[in-house]
């Protein structure tokens, strides 16, 4: 009669092992992903360089003038824009705006509390004002419709749904392919009244004039690189950088939180990677819009 014994006493050593990375992984995270770095390779089986699958939904929000869905790994984002009519500012008369605003809600993680927008929500959302603003993605010039009298205001509500780290790649990436999927009615002041007449029947698109994408990276031990953190790995790197290139490889930014500082050897690795991330991003937004365009 055969003996069962060697199967199940495999099992228990699996079980077993299983349970001491569970318990080394919560009592030394540090160690635990040390002991993977060694290898260059990560706790979730990635590369160092290697970004989580990326995936993309425009068009989600039918109330929204444009919309994006974003996840990257289980950190999810959602991107909705909403166009409204108002008055350009005595400064500039012949601009309109764009407000950006990052909500991170406690239903996205333990970590986010109720009540008014907390420190990290705040910095998201002025990181993205600047990108908009150094990208020059969209001119606030084409949001002007009568000079000194009316322009549109863009509010892009950004809200993360699920956080597991490097939200401003991904809140990057749900702005821009929802500015992709904006549709404006066409406005026109009557001359007699000097009121906006605004026709909901005919839309057009807005006008990109660039397509930039943001690359997060994290340092570990001062030494170690690696692309797109968890949020776990975000918690135990010892700094952190987001570069954000466009489609002629120009730095429209780079944003580093403090931390310890880069070598300029290991800051040219972080731009190079995030143009080829640039290419990769573009390519899936144009491919997701155009689909959706057929559909239509």
């Amino acid at each position: 009669m055969a003996s069962h014994h060697p199967a199940t006493v495999g099992q228990t050593h699996v079980a077993n092992q299983n349970i001491m990375a569970a318990g080394f992984k919560t009592a030394e995270p540090l160690e635990y992903h040390r002991s993977f770095l060694k290898e260059n390779c990560r706790p979730d089986g990635r590369e160092l360089f290697e970004f989580r699958t990326t995936t993309l939904n425009i068009g989600s929000i039918s109330t929204a003038d444009g919309s994006a869905l974003v996840k990257m790994g289980n950190t999810t984002v959602i991107c909705g824009i909403k166009a409204e009519l108002t008055n350009p500012t005595v400064e500039a008369p012949g601009k309109g705006y764009i407000v950006p605003n990052v909500d991170l809600p406690p239903l996205c993680s333990s970590r986010f509390r109720p009540g008014p927008p907390g420190e990290q929500a705040q910095a998201a959302s002025q990181f993205i004002a600047d990108v908009i603003e150094s990208s020059e993605v969209i001119k606030t010039e084409d949001l002007c419709i009568d000079r000194g009298k009316l322009c549109w205001v863009l509010y892009c509500d950004i809200m993360c749904l699920d956080y597991d780290g490097n939200l401003l790649d991904a809140c990057v990436i749900a702005l821009l392919a929802a500015l992709k999927n904006a549709q404006l009615p066409e406005v026109t002041v009557n001359k007699e009244t000097s009121s906006p007449e605004v026709n909901f029947e005919k839309r057009h698109s807005l006008r990109l004039h660039k397509h930039p994408v943001a690359a997060s990276f994290c340092v570990f031990d001062d030494s170690i690189l690696i692309v797109d953190p968890t949020a776990e790995e975000e918690s135990l790197s010892t700094a952190r950088l987001t570069v954000v290139t466009d489609e002629e490889d120009r730095l429209c930014s780079v944003h580093k939180p403090g931390g310890t500082s880069l070598s300029g050897e290991k800051l040219q690795e972080c731009i190079n990677r995030a143009a080829a991330r640039q290419r990769e991003i573009q390519k899936l937004t144009d491919k997701v819009v155009h689909s959706v365009k057929a559909a239509q």
